[in-house]
């Protein structure tokens, strides 16, 4: 098995790394500094602070007498605490036995159970926040669309002899009226695919009759990362004007072709936009079977390309205010959450295959197509990935933060916490369950599809 032929023709292998290694770096320095921080403020110390294993390349201790240190190898990071024994917060028992009650209560596993709590829950906890404030900054740069259906950018098309201008508001599509976009998209399922339609807008204070698209032309407004469009490298923009060489005019043609395959593969007649007007040839591609989030829960197994679709034209956009950028960025992060928790589920109930769950290979190549797709798409993919670390350390397994969170409900019910043999036995337990998930996910990197 040629492992490196898992990475991505674009940008290369070192590209692809180096797109996983920012990605990575940034996730755990805000997850560990969540820790540290936090720590501080309860006035637990931290004793080092780490981005990276192995030999140090970098160090320098604060007036704090906290040493920050980059290590030679990008895979992780720590905080090691006052007290700790070892970079996974192994007790130092020895230690601790000769600390002063000062110096003990200044470590974590002395402090008072809300304070070590409250440190170990805050890293997973600054993950969701780094995701929240991303997507949330995203939402605010990017806008959000106008009430009325208002062309922001017409996107290139092959279409001859359109008519509408940027700032035209559509009231009507072939004299359906479109007070929303909402009822503007809906019209895929009611106008016929054409080439043309005739529509209505407002411009300049009057109303006129105009010729443009279909609303929802076959253009990839967006390709998906490790998709069958990806690997014969299908670009944002593409319009696909012929399937099997019957043509056609709708998205919704393009899917439906896509489910009727059943996997076989397809002729695409692609038209792509260039500095001389456009260029026309085709691609031959099999559509991947892929099991989808629903909104409303639950998961639809379909056959993909890994292209997604949208109007012909960018809709004019408003600022939003913070807070209502804020809660999106909530909605955003919840979505995620709730979607790789049902996965997760459906994957163990069988419902679903177990390819959906990537390794260390699968999400580099993930980071490295995100990033080919500009910075707005890696930062958005460090955000989703962020949530996905986030929701990881909070599983109940042993090294993990909710382990560690277990261990401290334990505790407080019963008064005292786990005995040091039953934790080094839990724990040892943790990282064999941790080392097994991962050969997992590695072995599907490499054997599935």
């Amino acid at each position: 098995m040629d492992i490196a032929g898992l990475i991505p023709s674009f940008g290369g292998f070192f590209f692809t790394i180096l797109a996983f290694v920012v990605a990575l770096s940034v996730i755990v320095a805000i997850h560990e500094y969540g820790h540290y921080i936090v720590g501080r403020w309860c006035g637990i110390h931290a004793e080092v602070f780490s981005l990276g294993f192995g030999p140090v390349l970098f160090r320098r201790t604060d007036k704090h007498g906290t040493v920050w240190q980059v290590a030679a190898l990008p895979l992780g990071g720590y905080v090691k605490f006052m007290g700790d024994a070892d970079a996974a917060s192994g007790k130092d028992g020895d230690g601790i036995s000769q600390m002063t009650d000062a110096d003990r209560a200044r470590t974590m596993h002395g402090a008072a159970l809300w304070k070590r709590a409250a440190t170990v829950a805050a890293g997973p906890i600054f993950n969701f926040i780094l995701s929240i404030a991303i997507f949330g900054a995203i939402i605010f740069a990017q806008g959000t669309a106008t009430e009325r259906p208002t062309v922001g950018a017409l996107l290139d098309l092959p279409t001859q002899g359109v008519q509408l201008e940027v700032g035209d508001v559509i009231t009507a599509v072939e004299g359906i009226e479109t007070p929303d976009f909402a009822t503007l998209n809906g019209l895929r399922d009611v106008i016929p695919p054409a080439e043309t339609l005739t529509y209505t807008v407002e411009r300049d204070g009057s109303l006129r009759e105009v010729t443009g698209p279909y609303v929802m032309p076959a253009v990839a407004v967006g390709i998906q990362p490790r998709s069958a469009a990806m690997d014969i490298d299908m670009q944002s923009g593409d319009v696909v004007t012929a399937i099997d060489g019957t043509t056609i005019y709708s998205f919704e043609q393009l899917r439906t072709a896509v489910t009727a395959s059943d996997g076989q593969a397809l002729l695409l007649t692609v038209w792509r936009a260039t500095a001389g007007g456009g260029e026309t040839f085709e691609l031959a591609l099999a559509p991947r079977r892929m099991d989808l989030p629903l909104p409303e829960g639950g998961f639809e197994t379909r056959w993909l390309l890994g292209v997604s679709g949208g109007m012909f034209f960018e809709p004019a956009t408003v600022t939003p205010t913070p807070w209502a950028a804020l809660t999106a960025g909530i909605d955003q992060t919840w979505f995620i959450v709730t979607s790789s928790l049902s996965g997760l589920y459906h994957m163990i109930t069988g419902a679903i295959s177990t390819c959906n769950m990537s390794g260390p290979i699968g999400i580099a190549e993930v980071s490295g197509a995100a990033a080919s797709q500009g910075f707005e798409s890696f930062i958005w993919f460090i955000a989703v990935l962020s949530t996905a670390v986030g929701l990881l350390n909070l599983f109940p397994v042993p090294v993990l933060d909710g382990g560690h969170l277990v261990f401290h409900a334990y505790e407080a019910v019963t008064g005292k916490p786990p005995s040091d043999r039953a934790l080094r036995v839990l724990m040892a337990t943790g990282l064999v369950l941790i080392l097994s998930l991962m050969v997992f996910a590695l072995t599907n990197d490499i054997f599935c599809p």
